[in-house]
C-alpha cells in the first residue's frame, strides 16, 4: 500500500476517532442518564462515569448492524472514498462540537445520514429510496411514538388506584422480555439472543422455549423489582430508575457507534489489517473517552433546562427510549438520542404537569437544529466533494 494511502487511511481513522469522542460527550454520554440526574438518582460525574463503561459494552456487541447501514446501506451504485470518509466525519463532528459547545442538543444521526448522503450523491451514487422510508419512519415517528408512550406511563404511575407496586414491576416486566430478545455479536453462534441461547437448555420445541425463556426473564425482573419496592418504595423507585438508565446508555452505544465508524466500512476491503470488530472497539473508546471528559456539561443541559423531572416521570422517559432505541438498532437505521429522550421528556412533561415543566423556547430551538443540521450537512457534504474534484 503506498504511504499517501496509508496516511489517508490514518486521517480517516483519526476523524472516526474525534467523531466518537463527540458521540460520547454529546448524545451519547449525555442523554441516556440525564432523567436520572434530573430526579436526583444520580450525581452528574458519576453518571457520566458509568454511561461510557456502559456505551463502549453496546458498542462492541451490538454496533455492527447500524455499522454496516450507515456505511453501505445509504447511497447506492458507489463505495465512499477514503476522501469522502474524511468529509463525512469533519461535517458531522464539527456540527456536533457546536453543538456541545452551545448547549444545544445537535442530532448526531441528521448531521452523519445528511453527510453520508451528500458525499455519496456527489460521488454519482443512487437513491436507496426502501432504506430512506424505513428511517424517515423512524425519525418522524419517534416523537409520536415515545412521546405517546411516555404520557401513558406517566399518567397511570401516580394514579392511586395504580399501586407502584404493581405498575413498576409491569414495566419492569415488559424491559426483562425485551432484554431477553437483544441480539449480540458474542451470541451469534447460538441464534443471537439470550432467550435463543437458552433453547440448548430447555428440552422442548424452539419456538416454544424461546417464548417461554423470555416471559421467564421477564417474570423474574417484575419479581425482583416488586420486592424492591415493596420494602423501599423511595430506594426501588431509584435502583430501577438506574437499571433502566443503564440499559439506554447500552443502547445509545450499540447505535451511536455507527455514526462514528460505518463510514469506514467500505475502506476495510482496502486494508486488510483492520476488521469490523476493531472499528467497533476504537470507536467504543472514543464514546467511553468522550462520555468521561465532556459529557456532564450536556446531561445538565437535558436534566435541568428542559424539564424538571421526578423518579416517576424519568421512568416514563426512559422506557420508551430504551424500546424505541432497540428497535433502531435492530432495523439498522440511524437515529438520534437526542431527539428520543427529549421527545419523551416532552410527553412525561404533559402528562404531569400539562407542559408547564417544558421550555417551549429551548424545545423550539432544538427542533430547528435537528431539522437544519441535516441540510446543511448534505449540503456541505455535496459541496465538499465538488470543490474537491470527486
Amino acid at each position: 500500500m503506498e504511504p499517501t494511502t496509508i496516511l489517508l487511511f490514518a486521517t480517516a481513522a483519526v476523524a472516526s476517532l474525534f467523531m466518537a469522542w463527540v458521540i460520547g460527550a454529546g448524545s451519547s454520554g449525555a442523554t441516556p442518564f440525564a432523567p436520572a440526574v434530573g430526579a436526583n438518582a444520580i450525581p452528574t460525574m458519576r453518571a457520566a462515569f458509568f454511561v461510557g463503561i456502559l456505551g463502549f459494552a453496546g458498542a462492541v456487541t451490538q454496533g455492527a448492524s447500524v455499522s454496516e447501514a450507515v456505511g453501505s446501506g445509504l447511497v447506492d451504485g458507489v463505495s465512499l472514498s477514503v476522501g469522502g470518509v474524511i468529509v463525512v466525519l469533519s461535517i458531522g463532528a464539527g456540527l456536533m462540537a457546536i453543538g456541545i459547545s452551545t448547549g444545544y442538543p445537535i442530532a448526531t444521526a441528521f448531521t452523519v445520514t445528511g453527510s453520508v448522503l451528500g458525499v455519496g450523491f456527489a460521488l454519482g451514487g443512487d437513491p436507496v429510496w426502501g432504506k430512506y422510508a424505513e428511517i424517515g419512519a423512524v425519525w418522524v415517528l419517534t416523537p409520536f411514538v415515545g412521546g405517546g408512550i411516555a404520557y401513558g406511563i406517566a399518567s397511570v404511575l401516580p394514579r392511586p388506584d395504580v399501586p407502584e407496586d404493581v405498575s413498576i414491576p409491569i414495566l419492569a416486566g415488559i424491559v426483562g422480555v425485551v432484554v431477553a430478545n437483544l441480539e449480540f455479536a458474542f451470541l451469534s453462534s447460538l441464534g443471537g439472543t439470550l432467550a435463543a441461547a437458552g433453547t440448548a437448555l430447555v428440552p422442548v420445541d424452539g419456538a416454544a422455549s424461546t417464548v417461554a425463556i423470555s416471559l421467564g426473564l421477564g417474570v423474574v425482573a417484575a419479581a425482583v423489582v416488586r420486592w424492591d419496592v415493596a420494602r423501599d418504595q423511595a430506594g426501588g423507585l431509584r435502583r430501577f430508575l438506574l437499571s433502566l438508565g443503564a440499559l439506554v446508555a447500552f443502547s445509545a452505544g450499540a447505535s451511536q457507534v455507527g455514526l462514528a465508524v460505518g463510514p469506514l466500512f467500505p475502506l476495510l476491503e482496502g486494508l486488510p489489517m483492520a476488521s469490523p470488530t476493531a472499528l467497533l472497539l476504537g470507536g467504543g473508546v472514543g464514546i467511553l473517552v468522550g462520555s468521561w471528559t465532556s459529557a456532564p456539561r450536556m446531561i445538565k443541559s437535558i436534566s435541568q433546562e428542559y424539564a424538571s423531572l421526578g423518579p416517576r416521570r424519568s421512568i416514563a422517559t426512559l422506557v420508551p427510549s430504551f424500546l424505541i432505541a432497540q428497535t433502531a438498532v435492530l432495523l439498522g437505521v440511524p437515529v438520534s438520542f437526542n431527539e428520543i429522550v427529549v421527545s419523551a421528556i416532552v410527553g412525561s412533561g404533559f402528562a404531569v404537569a400539562g407542559g408547564a415543566g417544558v421550555s417551549p423556547r429551548k424545545l423550539g430551538f432544538t427542533v430547528l437544529a435537528w431539522a437544519g443540521s441535516f441540510v446543511l450537512a448534505f449540503g456541505l457534504g455535496y459541496g465538499s466533494m465538488l470543490l474537491l474534484g470527486r
